[in-house]
């Protein structure tokens, strides 16, 4: 709560456009190689951290879903932008090479840490307050070294005429979300090609949102200076309903009107941008980043010939059983096909493709019911990234469980930015896609229902020793007071006894055959049938 915004604006972020090559002059160059603050060079050339490069891209074809070539700024990503970027030696990464690799730290990137990303209900309640005012300082954080795009670049006049809006640190991450998942403008109103996808819906829809989430993750600590924080998952197997939808975590149902959200949640108060694709589309235009209204989700009340129920564990255990990462057309209607089947485009009982049912993660989108059913507009809900946590979860559960030969991911034909060598669209710095199927270890992160049997049962009761290490002291007092108390009626009891113990009438004798009363059994059992017969402490133990 006390993060000031200058900490921010020292800091370097991942996503584009950076606001340094946002300019005409970048934009007329085709070159994004901004300085490293470090020592004044272009990709901290100096240092020997980078160096400003051609950008390579691999020319394999892709499939026919999209039948279109030189229509769409994506294309070949990043080259109708810039054909030279920074490109980043040993351990460093970044728009200028000014940051680590995943999974390392330190000045020089030479310290490997592993994260641990944990359930939500497993935070203690100073977490999940940190988790909650984490989002929000992001939400409300202006991005200095970012901008969004809100013109294709023919209508910028080939870099002539920039067309960028400024957006906050969470919006950076929505806009992102929406710009890879828009339809392709053909050129006017309405002139659009739906069928396209940088994202979803393809082999790339996992190695992505895994990237999404590891700059994500990496955005948080660099802006809040918590180098510790991991983003929670929520573990929705089985749920009956939307567990973290409460005050304390995502936010309650509002009581007025069961779109909006509870006024007793912070984010109640956030507004969604780049929610309106069917207006975008219809106007033939790109989202302009501007204020939409209120965060909508009706949880449960949605279309439940399209979604039936949340995933149950019989759905993941039968979607990780699937040996083969993607088949066929690689596409909505692969059959037995992992990605496809939690994706949720397979049918998560039989593995057969263009199910007419939603499953899996797209089921956990549907039952929403709101801003998070949009699949552009989806990152404006927070439960977007606890949701992609646990579904990460499961891909690296199947890539430990399956040890897939990198031969699994398409190199080509499948449908356009899904190849394994394309870059991700629209990250800056650069990711192929093959380069995220590996396991989360690799990449510096554990999620804590995957470790072993000890380390689970001490990551679940964490919160509790939490509560109780806050508590404690007050314990220790307490018994401390407790001790002096009785030590002071010892004390009191002992001199009166020694005062008056001259006093016949106030001996034992004379009063015990007023009260003595007869004792028929003993108070304390002591047969060996008594004891096995009841619980005590130790077997309860």
């Amino acid at each position: 709560y006390t993060l000031t915004l200058s900490f921010f604006l020292s800091n370097h972020f991942f996503q584009q456009f950076p606001r340094l090559c946002a300019t005409r002059e970048a934009l007329l160059a085709k070159e994004c190689c901004p300085r490293w603050e470090g020592d004044g060079s272009a990709c901290g050339a100096r240092s020997g951290r980078g160096f400003c490069q051609d950008v390579q891209v691999e020319d394999q074809p892709h499939g026919p879903q999209y039948p279109f070539s030189g229509l769409d700024d994506r294309e070949k990503w990043p080259l109708v932008f810039y054909n030279r970027t920074c490109q980043c030696a040993g351990n460093f990464m970044g728009f200028s090479c000014g940051d680590c690799r995943f999974g390392y730290f330190g000045v020089n990137c030479n310290e490997r840490r592993e994260s641990l990303r944990r359930n939500v209900f497993h935070l203690t309640r100073a977490e999940r307050i940190r988790l909650v005012s984490y989002l929000n300082l992001a939400k409300q954080t202006l991005s200095r070294d970012y901008v969004v795009a809100t013109g294709t670049y023919r209508e910028m006049e080939n870099g002539s005429n920039p067309m960028f809006a400024d957006a906050s640190v969470y919006d950076i991450f929505v806009w992102m979300h929406y710009y890879v998942s828009r339809s392709a403008l053909l050129g006017g109103p309405g002139n659009v090609w739906t069928n396209v996808d940088f994202a979803h819906w393809a082999p790339a829809f996992l190695p992505w949102h895994r990237v999404y989430l590891l700059h994500w993750e990496h955005e948080i600590r660099k802006l809040t200076g918590d180098m510790g924080f991991s983003i929670p998952y929520w573990d929705w197997r089985d749920a009956q309903g939307c567990d973290v939808c409460t005050d304390e975590l995502m936010g309650g149902r509002n009581p007025q009107d069961p779109n909006l959200l509870s006024p007793g949640s912070v984010f109640s108060s956030w507004k969604v941008l780049c929610s309106r694709a069917q207006e975008y589309d219809n106007r033939g235009v790109l989202c302009d980043a501007k204020e939409e209204g209120p965060l909508r989700r009706n949880p449960g009340n949605h279309n439940h010939d399209l979604v039936e129920q949340l995933p149950t564990s019989a759905e993941v255990e039968f979607t990780l059983s699937l040996t083969n990462y993607d088949t066929g057309p690689v596409d909505r209607s692969a059959n037995m096909s992992f990605r496809n089947t939690l994706e949720g485009f397979g049918d998560p009982r039989t593995g057969l493709g263009n199910s007419s049912r939603r499953g899996m993660h797209a089921a956990l989108h549907v039952f929403m019911n709101g801003s998070m059913t949009s699949v552009q507009g989806s990152a404006n809900d927070p439960i977007f990234l606890l949701h992609h946590a646990f579904v990460d979860s499961i891909y690296e559960q199947w890539l430990r469980r399956h040890r897939p030969s990198p031969s699994q991911f398409p190199d080509s034909n499948a449908p356009i930015g899904h190849n394994g060598g394309y870059h991700m669209v629209p990250f800056l710095p650069l990711h192929r896609n093959r380069e995220y199927f590996i396991s989360s270890k690799d990449l510096g992160y554990e999620y804590s229902y995957l470790l072993d049997a000890n380390q689970r049962l001490s990551e679940s009761i964490h919160p509790y020793l939490e509560e109780l290490q806050g508590v404690w002291p007050f314990l220790l007092l307490s018994a401390l007071l407790g001790g002096v108390v009785a030590v002071a009626i010892a004390a009191a009891i002992l001199t009166g006894t020694r005062r008056y113990k001259k006093l016949p009438w106030l001996h034992v004798r004379k009063w015990k055959h007023l009260f003595a009363l007869p004792e028929r059994q003993p108070l304390i059992w002591s047969s060996d049938k008594e004891e096995t017969g009841h619980p005590n402490y130790q077997t309860v133990m």
